[in-house]
């Protein structure tokens, strides 16, 4: 079954229901993209947490080295790395129970999309977060 992208509408809703968002892949240096999506986000409101094995802390928030170490439920997992990294990533997710597995931009790969949706994980392909977000609610979610 080819992927087809949520909605508009679809896509704001997920985001006005989510507040946790694990993000696979992030980077602990200021200048790299992955770093500043999630600070904004974070500035926006969302709880940020860390999925990186080779870091301690960033943001702020104690980083974890896989979603099966996150302590916390997790509404969408935010994924910075290249697709063929992917599908292990979604099986994790369905794993874990997250509400959404969301690929940033330029990031697509069909099985992570199959092993989400077949897990009952929604899917977001080469979409960037923070951009849907500003023009979603570009006043934040109140």
């Amino acid at each position: 079954m080819p992927y087809a992208h949520p909605s508009r509408d679809e896509i704001k809703q997920i985001l006005l229901d989510s507040q946790t968002i694990a993000v696979v892949g992030l980077s602990e240096d200021p200048s790299k993209v992955s770093y500043m999506v999630s600070e904004a986000m974070q500035q926006k409101g969302y709880r940020i947490i860390p999925v990186n094995p080779k870091a301690t802390s960033i943001l702020g928030e104690q980083c974890y080295a896989s979603l099966k170490d996150v302590p916390v439920p997790i509404d969408i997992v935010n994924v910075f790395r290249r697709p063929e990294h992917t599908p292990p990533i979604a099986k994790e997710a369905v794993e874990v129970g997250a509400k959404v597995l969301w690929l940033q931009l330029g990031i697509s790969n069909e099985e992570a999309a199959t092993i989400a949706e077949e897990g009952g994980v929604r899917i977001i392909m080469d979409r960037c977060i923070k951009v849907e977000d500003s023009i979603l609610l570009p006043h934040g979610k109140a």
